[in-house]
């Protein structure tokens, strides 16, 4: 009995730990951090966002991706954008992101225009983090005080992103597990798996879910056979929210309530207890789910930024400065 209760103190004491490292994080950073030496700033990014949104909407979900893979591996800054060079082998090429990760360009374009008017002075982690907030409000979904001040790392890890991010098969206690290594909840994990509510995903992600699982309603796993072979078509797209794609809401989690979630991970939230009510509130109360939603990425933005004198300002997203 000693032993147990020593380890719930010791997992108590991890969060409590995480807690305030999110605290420290939040008290760092500002809303108003560039109000003077950029302050067009927000402006300049929902400009340049709203035009790649116009385009393509879909490029909402690859922002919002982008800022979820930067900052669960060593935190919001901006080393997911860092190209590999000779010597150096980032986190672009990681298993999970390697050929699915996008978007580089359009942080690359608001880059050259936040530079434009303020040269050298706002960062490339700081960019990904407003231009996400941004694509999800474009899409009809919430918007939320985006803190500033984070600064660009200097280096990325493969390993880490290998490691740290949670996978389309991964079982409920995993996700739980790998968002609590990041001082995020089980309802912010669950919140935050509605950016699910746009975006697409390839058929090698999905395959073994719509052939394989017995957890899916029949209909909609021969729909999505259409376009998924059971061999061949790895990069064959399909929308994450058949209905709605385009158009940030809650029919995601109408969806796992009707057993039709395209990825492994997704259906894992729902039928399997610890998560179940959250997501029949969600699939009933869009309120609910946007509140909890942007309370759960202001947390994730605050996830180990750098700030002060740590890391630098790139002058280009894609590499460290000379």
């Amino acid at each position: 009995m000693a032993a147990a209760n020593s380890s719930v103190c010791n997992i108590l004491l991890a969060f409590s730990l995480l807690s305030l490292a999110h605290l420290c994080a939040q008290a760092q950073l500002s809303p108003s951090f560039y109000a003077a030496t950029c302050p067009g700033l927000t402006g300049i990014v929902r400009s340049t966002m709203a035009q790649a949104v116009n385009k393509e909407p879909r490029i909402a979900a690859s922002i919002l991706r982008l800022f979820f893979h930067d900052c669960f591996v060593n935190g919001c800054d901006g080393s997911i954008l860092l190209d590999d060079t000779p010597t150096f082998a980032g986190e672009k090429t990681a298993f999970p992101n390697k050929n699915s990760v996008r978007g580089f360009e359009v942080i690359d374009a608001i880059k050259a225009n936040v530079e434009a008017a303020c040269k050298a002075t706002v960062s490339c982690a700081d960019i990904l983090a407003v231009a996400a907030r941004d694509g999800v409000a474009k899409l009809g979904g919430p918007s939320w005080s985006v803190a500033l001040g984070r600064r660009d790392a200097t280096t990325a890890s493969q390993s880490a992103a290998n490691s740290d991010l949670p996978g389309p098969s991964s079982a409920l206690d995993a996700l739980v597990s790998k968002f609590a290594a990041k001082g995020l909840s089980a309802r912010d994990m669950t919140a935050l798996s509605g950016a699910h509510t746009i975006g697409q995903s390839q058929c090698q992600f999905f395959r073994s879910r719509i052939y394989n699982e017995a957890n899916i309603d029949a209909g909609f796993a021969a729909n999505r056979q259409g376009s998924c072979p059971s061999s061949g078509g790895d990069s064959n797209l399909a929308a994450l929210d058949v209905q709605t794609p385009n158009q940030f809401g809650n029919e995601y989690y109408r969806d796992l309530v009707s057993s039709r979630g395209l990825l492994h991970s997704d259906q894992e939230l729902f039928n399997n207890g610890t998560q179940d009510a959250l997501v029949t509130q969600y699939s009933r109360n869009s309120n609910l789910f946007f509140a909890d939603f942007a309370a759960a990425m202001v947390k994730m933005g605050a996830i180990t930024p750098l700030t002060g004198t740590s890391g630098q300002i790139r002058l280009n997203c894609r590499a460290v400065n000379p």
